[in-house]
């Protein structure tokens, strides 16, 4: 048995076959991709919207009974009990993964305790799997050092999957940000120059920017609610500029900040910075596009440059052979 998959994997013909079957594949993928995408922000408001609803409904009626409300989701009781039982808040915890965390989207201590559980999970499974892959299924003749030391860099790795994890969501969040933002200020400058108050432009930007960024539109959200009831107005910028880790943001949350100390005009300031973070957004696309050459130039020698010379020396080769 072991033999006819040798066989079939040394047959050119058959491995040919099997990766052009796999090219066309992708190419067909990727041509309807496009097609297939659709915009799931009305499907997923009109979720938020009934579950809004059934969230309404079971409070009242929890409250009815006399029970007690919790605003925030609470961690599973497994992942509480490891925590708390590994001492893991002193161990792994730390004050920036809670910043991380909330920079990604996650916010309250279940995110917080989920992410502490598998800091210590992922480096033991990490660990159980690379050793049974070595010493078991493969049964390498490595000398034990290199074994062990491959299970110690497994277990290493694990060790940092979720943060790689968080530091891409954040990456993705900031992305969607990013774009959106120049759009937000162009909103948000009409909103005060009409007169609307901050807190009143930052809950209408918020429901017009969703349909480009439902993070930005969060985030925004949450600015209104702090505006409301925060006794420091300065410090509901200063979370938001927090939140997003971002310089455009960061430099509009200091222009409000001293909107409000000094009594600034906001229109002007709100007009530069719109232009401003239209510039860096445009700049950051020329970047990427002046990038693509050069990331071109491998797959064009690998792929193209070698069917070319098929292609055009294949029939002089061919008359050659037969000239013979």
């Amino acid at each position: 048995m072991v033999n006819f998959f040798v066989s079939l994997l040394h047959d050119t013909k058959l491995l040919t076959t099997v990766l052009a079957g796999i090219a066309a594949m992708a190419t067909v993928l990727t041509l309807a991709m496009p097609l297939l995408v659709s915009d799931a922000l009305p499907r997923r408001m009109k979720a938020v919207a009934v579950e809004r609803e059934k969230i309404r409904q079971r409070e009242r009626e929890r409250m009815a009974r006399g029970e007690k409300v919790s605003l925030r989701a609470s961690p599973k009781q497994y992942m509480q009990r490891v925590v708390e039982q590994f001492n893991l808040n002193k161990w792994v915890g730390q004050e920036e993964a809670r910043l991380k965390l909330i920079q990604a989207g996650y916010r309250g201590n279940a995110p917080y305790v989920t992410y502490l559980f598998f800091r210590m999970v992922t480096p033991a499974v990490a660990l159980v799997t690379t050793a049974s892959y070595i010493f078991v299924v493969l049964q390498l003749e490595w000398p034990a050092s290199l074994k062990v030391g491959a299970c110690i860099l497994s277990a290493y790795l694990g060790m940092h999957l979720p943060w790689l994890f968080l530091k891409n969501k954040i990456q993705k969040r900031q992305l969607s940000i990013r774009r959106a933002f120049p759009d937000a200020l162009d909103l948000l400058l009409i909103c005060v120059e009409s007169g609307m108050s901050i807190e009143a432009a930052f809950r209408r930007v918020s429901e017009e920017i969703g349909s480009q960024s439902i993070a930005l539109a969060e985030e925004f959200t949450l600015t209104t609610a702090e505006l409301s009831y925060l006794p420091d107005r300065r410090q509901a910028y200063e979370n938001l500029a927090q939140r997003t880790d971002l310089d455009g943001v960061k430099s509009v949350c200091v222009a409000l900040q001293q909107a409000e100390r000094y009594g600034t005009p906001l229109a002007q300031t709100l007009r530069v910075l719109a232009q401003e973070n239209r510039d860096m957004r445009m700049s950051e696309a020329e970047k990427k596009a002046a990038a693509l050459p050069p990331k071109l130039t491998v797959p064009m020698i690998l792929f193209f440059l070698p069917v070319l010379f098929v292609v055009i020396l294949g029939p002089a080769a061919i008359r050659v052979m037969g000239m013979q």
